[in-house]
Order: C-alpha cells, then sequence, then structure tokens
C-alpha cells in the first residue's frame, strides 16, 4: 500500500511540470483575451484605454460585424443540414456490401485528407467564369452559360458552403459509418419478416438507434463549421466586400488588419463562449439521448 502511494507521487511529480505548462498555455490566452476586451487597444496610434463594454456593445452596431454573423447562421445551418442528409445517405451507400467497397471507402476520404486552404485555393480557380471546372461542366449542357461565381453574393456564399460540404462530408459520413457497424442484422431481417420495407426499417431502426451519434456529431461538427476561417482566407478574402467573412474570419481582420486588438478580442470572448455553450450541450445531450 505504502509502495503504491509512493509510485503515486512520483508519477504526480513527473506529470506536474508538463501539466502547469499546459494549463498555464491553456488559461493565460483566454484570461488575457477577456482583459484586453475591455480595452480600446490600436496600436499603430498608440492607445490603450479602459472602455469597460462598449466594445461589446459596438459589435452588434458593426455593420460589417451584422453581415458577419449572417453569414456565419447561414454558413453553419446550410453546411450542417448537407452534412447529415447527404452524410447519412453516404453512410447508407458505403455500408452495402459490393465489390470494391473498401477502395470507394479510402477514395471518399480523400477530400477530408487534403488541407482545406489548398482545397479552397483550387476552388477558387475551379468558381473562375473563364476557365474554372464548374462553369465548363456546366456548359456541356447549355454553352451558353456565364457566372462569375465569386463576385456575386448569393452564388460566392453558395460556393463556400458547398466547398466546406465537400471537404468534410467524408469524414461525417466515416463517423455515421461506424456507428451502422454496431447495428445487428439480425433486427433488419426481423422487420423484413414482419413486411417492413427498406425505408420503413431506415426510419424504425437505423435512425433511432443512430440518433445518439448523429447528435453528437452535429454539435461537434457545428462547432468546426462556427470557428471556420481558412475556407474563406483563401477562397474569397471575405468578398465580395464583406458577404463571407466569417466570424472567425473577422476576428482575424481586426486583430491583424486593422490592428484593434481590443474589439477583437470582444469578438473571440463572444464567440468561445456560444463554442462553451455548444460544449455544454454536446455533453448534456450525449448523457441523455439513449438509444
Amino acid at each position: 500500500m505504502y509502495a503504491s502511494k509512493k509510485y503515486l507521487t512520483i508519477a504526480w511529480i513527473l506529470v506536474l511540470p508538463a501539466l502547469l505548462i499546459r494549463i498555464f498555455t491553456t488559461l493565460y490566452p483566454i484570461a488575457e483575451t477577456f482583459r484586453i476586451s475591455f480595452f480600446e487597444v490600436k496600436l499603430l496610434q498608440g492607445i490603450h484605454r479602459f472602455v469597460g463594454f462598449r466594445n461589446y456593445v459596438d459589435m452588434f452596431h458593426d455593420s460589417k460585424m451584422i453581415a458577419s454573423i449572417s453569414f456565419t447562421v447561414l454558413f453553419v445551418v446550410g453546411s450542417m443540414a448537407g452534412h447529415l442528409i447527404l452524410g447519412i445517405a453516404l453512410a447508407l451507400i458505403l455500408n452495402m456490401k459490393f465489390a470494391g467497397q473498401k477502395v470507394l471507402r479510402t477514395i471518399v476520404l480523400l477530400p477530408w485528407a487534403m488541407p482545406m486552404v489548398v482545397i479552397a485555393m483550387a476552388s477558387k480557380w475551379a468558381f473562375n467564369n473563364d476557365y474554372g471546372l464548374v462553369n465548363n461542366f456546366i456548359r456541356w449542357f447549355d454553352p451558353s452559360f456565364q457566372l462569375n461565381w465569386l463576385i456575386h453574393t448569393g452564388t460566392a456564399r453558395n460556393a463556400v458552403i458547398a466547398v466546406d460540404l465537400w471537404k468534410d462530408l467524408p469524414f461525417f459520413a466515416i463517423l455515421v459509418l461506424a456507428g451502422l457497424q454496431f447495428i445487428s442484422s439480425d433486427m433488419y431481417e426481423a422487420a423484413k419478416i414482419d413486411g417492413a420495407g427498406s425505408v420503413q426499417s431506415f426510419f424504425a431502426i437505423t435512425l433511432p438507434l443512430l440518433s445518439k451519434n448523429i447528435l453528437v456529431l452535429c454539435i461537434f461538427f457545428t462547432m468546426w463549421r462556427m470557428t471556420s476561417f481558412d475556407v474563406v482566407y483563401a477562397m474569397t478574402s471575405g468578398g465580395p466586400g464583406e458577404s463571407t467573412a466569417l466570424v472567425a474570419y473577422r476576428v482575424t481582420t481586426e486583430a491583424f488588419t486593422n490592428l484593434n486588438t481590443g474589439y477583437a478580442a470582444s469578438i473571440a470572448i463572444v464567440l468561445f463562449l456560444v463554442m462553451a455553450s455548444l460544449s455544454g450541450l454536446s455533453m448534456s445531450a450525449a448523457k441523455r439521448v439513449d438509444y
């Protein structure tokens, strides 16, 4: 007993330095960002003065910030709707028994394995009107088709959502597929004997048994969507105008382009609080939702 306590103490002594460094590097940036959010900090003018909650109030009167919030909501909802519908459909296809199943699963994951910056830069060329892959494909059916996707607000937003969906949809589908592997085929056989068709089996067996996995996945993927930055940075730079500037991209612009770090910190804190709330919701959902 004494020896086990001795070894446990030694283990804590060995782990403590790394643990303290980890705590410091996690908590200090959050605390410092929270402190700066109450100050007006403009590096070029040498301004550093306490303004209280003014940065937070200004955030909701800033037309650029409101545009960023509106597009972030649209981006998250649109992307997650696509992930949910197409991801489940793709997982069901990959769960079927056919020749070349393992090869197809590997090929499907290729977009997810590629860096988003590379995909976004390639997509910037793909959506070009004159020599882009997208317009060239459409011109097979309509030779007179002309559209500059990334210079119009609606089409630029749709293009950003489509690229994000294409990038992470395979990963979402593979995670859903992992849940499908735990559903016994005996349940489908029993349902088939009772006269249930494929659609009835999906809504009566598959969807209920996957509900917990899908809910948790949706919450985590929503959190990742809310902090997306690279797709906008490499593909549209927030344009046209400010129509595709996500909130995370706005933080970077205010901090490193406008050098308005106090205002950027207040945006980051609000985003952090939203993410913390979603994280708490995720843990609560994982406990309450049962098969």
